[in-house]
């Protein structure tokens, strides 16, 4: 899946750049500040907007929305390589499709809400999830404004980072109890 996602996504927002932007991909990977900068900027709000994440998902109120993704994440029994591919695709494919070619047509935000919304963050039935969906939204739009300012290398890494973070931590969490005691792990 994480293939498909850099295969379809990269390739589709690859081929759709130079259209929607007019700008040659190339020009357009480069970004407007130096590549060294992109990837300092990127991994240091990537790590900062993953670790605020996980003090969210941490919260009493999140306990359900903490349950369903360690329930996904953790039974796959990820290596911290396979974690870093799966982000690595997920991050240069995603945001070369919804930065590079959806944002110039549908705006940051929009866009943002939308990237959202495709990862179903937004559930009007599952309050917890909406909100943290609603802090996403917010991350997701300053990593489109990068794109826009900085560089597509910047939301590039920072959502490498913010997945290489989140989902190393929800492989390694215990399931607590509502009680906050923790439950004992079956899948060892």
């Amino acid at each position: 899946m994480a293939l498909a996602t850099i295969v379809v996504f990269g390739g589709l927002g690859a081929w759709l750049v130079p259209v929607m932007r007019d700008v040659n991909i190339v020009l357009f990977l480069q970004g407007t500040k130096p590549i060294y900068i992109q990837l300092f900027i990127g991994t240091a709000i990537g790590t900062i907007t993953a670790m605020a994440g996980w003090q969210i998902v941490e919260l009493p109120f999140m306990h359900s929305t903490k349950v369903f993704f360690v329930n996904i994440i953790k039974p796959l029994q990820l290596s911290f390589f396979e974690i870093l591919f799966i982000s690595i695709c997920a991050g240069v494919g995603e945001e070369l499709f919804f930065r590079g070619a959806v944002q110039p047509y549908l705006g940051i935000w929009i866009t943002s809400f939308l990237f959202v919304l495709f990862h179903g963050y937004i559930n009007p039935f599952n309050l917890p999830l909406t909100v943290y969906g609603i802090y996403m939204v917010l991350v997701i739009g300053v990593l489109g404004l990068f794109t826009e300012f900085i560089g597509i290398g910047t939301a590039m890494v920072a959502h490498t980072m913010i997945d290489v973070i989140l989902i190393f931590r929800l492989s390694k969490a215990d399931i607590p109890k509502n009680d906050g005691e923790i439950q004992e792990d079956s899948v060892n």
